[in-house]
């Protein structure tokens, strides 16, 4: 049973102000009364207004359901459709034309194109890999992912391997910072000459095409640092014969290392499991032990104890002698929750309040201990970045407009002092997304696609209009081309290029990084200066995309192109009279049942909210509740329409269940479905899809945390 104390009228989980008054607050200038009372008022404010824009999201969810009832299985008319959505205020009118006027924006945001990952906060140790994922080795990239062919022979150092991957970045430097003549292949030494950086080929000196890439260098007797830059990224030649990897190079290179991740996002949201008041303070622990510098992981690997802290900033000398410093860590951002899910670990009158302005008034303030650092500071600027998702349309941007000022007023910050990142993850946003943009025209420095949430929503939108195609046609569908298209336009025709992220989503497959190489090239061509990766060695190959495009000036050449297509953005993923084979069906079925049992297990019974998950086919994939919102979507859209029978569904999610519990037979912690099938995480699995046309915009948070709950209750999870 949760305690609480009163602060300023508000029942307080007693966990919850502890930590805030004992560990957030301190050292910030801000009192407990200043934070209790201001929140308190913030919530007075803004939580009822918060409470009548999810009433209306309902509001246009019942018209568009009735509107599509009354079209079902007849021709889909684009113009009548619009029509309708503009009657019924789901398409707001553009206004003027406008531009984005952030100021005091950290370089690796506004003006660096590169790299993001996003990880679950509540994992420490994933927490601070993110943070000193900035400088990671290329050859470590290489040598250990399917990059390269074959595998290393043996656990000691493999040298045939070695040389594959020496081999590669050799390649990779002869096109981001080549020689004027010959090749990094035939290098036997770097060295300094003057305040140049010169390669040595036959014994003669060759200086680099772009003479002023060399910014930067450390040496001592017999070893050297040469820094590099190309495209605002930062490259680094590790010189040291004494090294085994130097020993065997003709040049003396041991490594070369890449400025990788430049940014990433701390996550508070789908990829956690934060159902109570211990779990958000964890959360807010560990965000706070970012931005003030402590925190620290201690476990075990490979049978030894490991500590693991914030790297600090390199200091080094620029090719004139005077001293530079080199962010040692990527800028971190927070993602808070959306405007949809309470929390009871903070009560006014006995009832649940909105998490995500819990989210935001704990998340800013742990921020100020970053503003009062001299050394090894999160933003150089002063600013605090937040990503605020799962909002629907202008409207409710503009609530998080209010929001952010309401906490900056607590917190005593200059107003715009919260940068705020906007993502396009739903139908009503993407349709209306410059206007959500001019919401925030003034703190804005981000805007995402998210194609699984986004294709999520659109399933629940058109979810009475008639079955939709299956999961795999999803990423082809016309309506996905002109929102990818669209997120773009939109971020150049506002200006947001320099001051600002234009992004893309997340890589899948963690362990399929030659796949990635090949295809995610394709994220800087669309005109995206970041996208999201699932770990720091795929930051590492992700960067070379970002040497080999110059997104800024991509940027420029897609600025001619025309808009994306509104109407098309509006077309639903309908089957539109197709009827689909039984070997379609089945594979849907079972496809999609696994993958929900494979995330929700985990999630229920473990409290991990964004894992590995073996697929049907046992190759792992990066799941979260955006993955769980498309797999349980489309099975209750095809149980609506009547492709599945509710049998069907409960006998494939008792085999792939059995399937699920084999997948993690090596996990102690794991507890089996079968055969009982009576457990938590069973149930919300099926209630997922059984219950998915009455969950709010087809989200999964709410099952989730009741049956998470319970979970913790049975389990002392």
């Amino acid at each position: 049973m949760m305690s609480y104390v009163e602060r300023s009228g508000l029942q307080v989980a007693s966990v919850l102000a502890d930590f805030a008054e004992t560990q957030l607050l301190p050292g910030t200038g801000i009192t407990v009364e200043t934070f209790w009372s201001g929140y308190a008022r913030l919530l007075q404010d803004l939580a009822p207004e918060n409470a009548k824009l999810l009433r209306r999201r309902e509001e246009l969810q019942s018209q568009i359901d009735e509107w599509s009832k009354a079209r079902k299985g007849g021709t889909f008319e684009a113009a009548e459709h619009r029509a309708f959505l503009e009657e019924i205020g789901y398409l707001a009118p553009k206004g003027a034309p406008f531009q984005i006027g952030t100021e005091n924006i950290d370089p690796e945001i506004a003006e660096i194109a590169g790299p993001q990952l996003v990880v679950p906060v509540m994992n420490a140790r994933y927490a601070l890999n993110a943070a000193n994922a900035r400088w990671r080795s290329l050859y470590d990239a290489l040598y250990g992912t399917d990059v390269l062919p074959g595998d290393a022979k043996g656990h000691a150092y493999d040298p045939k391997r070695g040389a594959q991957a020496q081999a590669w970045a050799a390649h990779f430097l002869d096109r981001a910072v080549p020689l004027v003549q010959g090749s990094h292949h035939a290098v036997t030494a770097y060295h300094r000459n003057g305040e140049a950086l010169v390669a040595v080929i036959d014994e003669t000196e060759v200086g680099f095409v772009q003479a002023d890439a060399f910014v930067a260098f450390s040496e001592t007797d017999k070893t050297a640092n040469y820094v590099l830059k190309h495209n605002g990224l930062h490259i680094e030649l590790v010189i040291d014969p004494t090294h085994p990897v130097g020993a065997a190079s003709k040049s003396g290179l041991c490594d070369i290392v890449l400025e990788s991740a430049l940014t990433a996002i701390h996550d508070c949201e789908d990829s956690v499991a934060a159902v109570d008041a211990q779990d958000k303070v964890l959360a807010y622990r560990n965000w706070l032990g970012l931005m003030d510098g402590t925190l620290v992981e201690r476990f075990e690997k490979g049978g030894r104890q490991v500590e693991r802290r914030l790297e600090d900033d390199r200091e080094m000398t620029r090719p004139d002698g005077s001293a530079i410093t080199l962010k040692g860590r990527t800028v971190a951002l927070v993602r808070n929750v959306g405007h949809l899910m309470t929390t009871d670990a903070v009560l006014v009158d006995g009832q649940d309040t909105p998490e995500g302005m819990l989210d935001a008034v704990f998340t800013v303030t742990a921020a100020l201990h970053d503003r009062a650092r001299s050394a090894n500071t999160n933003s150089a600027t002063g600013s605090v970045y937040v990503v605020k998702p799962k909002m629907h349309g202008p409207e409710e941007v503009a609530l998080a407009e209010k929001l952010y000022a309401g906490v900056e007023d607590i917190l005593g910050l200059p107003r715009n002092t919260v940068k705020l990142g906007v993502m396009d993850e739903e139908r009503r946003t993407s349709a209306n997304l410059v206007e959500c943009m001019r919401q925030v025209k003034d703190r804005l420095v981000f805007i995402n696609t998210g194609f699984l949430d986004r294709t999520g929503d659109e399933i629940h939108t058109a979810m009475q209009l008639g079955p939709v195609i299956p999961k795999e046609e999803m990423k082809s569908a016309p309506w996905l081309l002109a929102y990818e298209d669209g997120n773009v336009d939109a971020g150049l025709l506002t200006g947001l290029n320099g001051r600002g992220q234009i992004g893309k989503g997340m890589w899948a497959k963690p362990d399929d990084m030659a796949e990635m190489l090949e295809v995610k090239l394709g994220h800087p061509m669309s005109g995206a200066n970041t996208a999201w990766v699932p770990s720091p060695t795929a930051a590492t190959l992700h960067a070379t995309h970002y040497h080999a495009v110059n997104v800024f000036d991509r940027m420029d050449e897609i600025k001619t192109r025309a808009a994306a297509s509104l109407e098309t953005l509006l077309k639903p993923p309908i089957l539109q009279g197709r009827n689909l084979s039984e070997a379609e069906i089945r594979h849907g079925l079972d496809n999609n049942c696994q993958s929900i049992l494979g995330y929700v297990v985990r999630w229920v019974d473990q409290g991990i909210g964004c894992s590995k998950v073996p697929d049907l086919n046992d190759v792992a994939l990066m799941e979260d509740r955006a993955t769980l919102r498309i797999s349980s979507q489309i099975l209750t859209n095809w149980l609506l329409h009547g492709i599945i029978q509710e049998d069907e569904i409960i006998d494939s999610l008792k085999r792939m269940a059995v399937k699920v519990d084999a997948q993690n037979a090596d996990d102690t912690a794991y507890r089996a479905m079968a055969p009982a099938f009576d457990g938590p995480a069973f149930a919300a699995a099926r209630d997922l899809i059984l219950k998915g046309v009455e969950q709010p915009s087809g989200y999964t948070e709410p099952l989730l945390h009741a049956y998470r709950r319970k979970a913790k209750a049975m389990y002392g999870a």
